[in-house]
């Protein structure tokens, strides 16, 4: 865990997330939480990790998501030396997926 970053406010915030039951209810947080640009600049890492996990290329991802190289750089850091928080979430998005279609 990132000492960084874990505090009360953090932990307060983490466990609002966890409250949410379904996308309606985040829509409705995180549009009380956060600005516009806020939620996009966090939505659009999430999609230029995506990329990035599936082995998209740098001009590829740029021309998709509108991000900076120096953004994809920052996500793609992440990805190799983070704390594998990305791959966490595709996996359990991916399972979940995979039982909707059976």
């Amino acid at each position: 865990m990132n000492n960084k970053i874990k505090d009360e406010s953090t932990d307060l915030l983490f466990k609002a997330v966890l409250s949410l039951e379904n996308e309606e209810e985040c829509y409705k947080f995180f549009e009380d939480l956060c600005t516009v640009p806020e939620l996009k600049a966090m939505s659009q890492r999430l999609v230029v990790a995506k990329m990035l996990t599936d082995k998209k290329v740098y001009s590829d991802i740029v021309t998709k998501t509108g991000a900076s190289t120096a953004t994809i750089s920052r996500v793609n850091r992440s990805l190799i030396y983070g704390s594998d928080g990305y791959e966490m979430v595709f996996s359990r998005i991916d399972k979940k997926n995979s039982k909707e279609e059976e």
